[in-house]
């Protein structure tokens, strides 16, 4: 009897062992399938949100992007706001892409008083260049008088008695001619400069 009954205890055991490893790896495996599809979703969320912070950032234009939309790109040196001794808003970007001289003066300074005829002529010679004379270092009312005195009233001047153009364009002093090509390179020259210096500067400057 007795090898019977150990015999069915064993049986017993061993089922009931059976049942029980069978529900810990049944466990384990829902255990291993919900990490794994938590470790999938994640990624998924942290992705998605990396794409609407890519999707709302708005790209820059570059130089050759406004060239390709048939602006002129706007040089560092052209960045710049002022008023004209007439009163009227002047923005230094409407120069970009175009030949320019800059006539830097003082009304006080005898050299730029004896350089004005040379310069009004030479601006009535080149019609295609913009001539823009920027006047500092005194009052408005001095500037207008100079003006007046010289006959250039023809010519587009700035009131630029805070120096901003004067600091966009690396210029510390008058007399000076700032020569600006239409991709925005420059060249300096120290006045006073005569007619014929000015004819030099303007062909250089026209590549003629």
């Amino acid at each position: 009897m007795f090898p019977v009954r150990t015999a069915v205890a064993m049986a017993a055991t061993a089922l009931l062992a059976v049942g029980c490893s069978g529900a810990g790896q049944r466990e384990a495996a829902s255990g291993t399938a919900s990490a794994a599809a938590t470790s999938i979703t994640t990624p998924t969320a942290t992705s998605t949100s990396a794409a609407s912070q890519e999707a709302s950032v708005t790209p820059v234009p570059t130089a050759s992007q406004e060239a390709a939309a048939g602006k002129a790109p706007v040089p560092a040196a052209l960045r710049f706001s002022a008023r004209t001794l007439d009163g009227a808003d002047f923005q230094g970007a409407s120069l970009a892409g175009r030949p320019v001289v800059f006539w830097f003066w003082a009304p006080w300074c005898p050299k730029c008083l004896s350089e004005a005829p040379a310069v009004k002529a030479v601006a009535g010679k080149y019609g295609e260049v913009a001539f823009v004379g920027v006047a500092g270092l005194d009052t408005e009312a001095a500037m207008k008088e100079f003006v007046q005195r010289t006959g250039t009233g023809n010519l587009v001047h700035l009131s630029d008695a805070k120096g901003v153009a004067w600091t966009k364009l690396g210029v510390s002093q008058q007399s000076t001619f700032v020569f600006m090509k239409p991709d925005g390179s420059t060249e300096k020259a120290s006045g006073p400069l005569s007619q014929d210096k000015l004819d030099e500067h303007l062909r250089e400057l026209l590549g003629r």
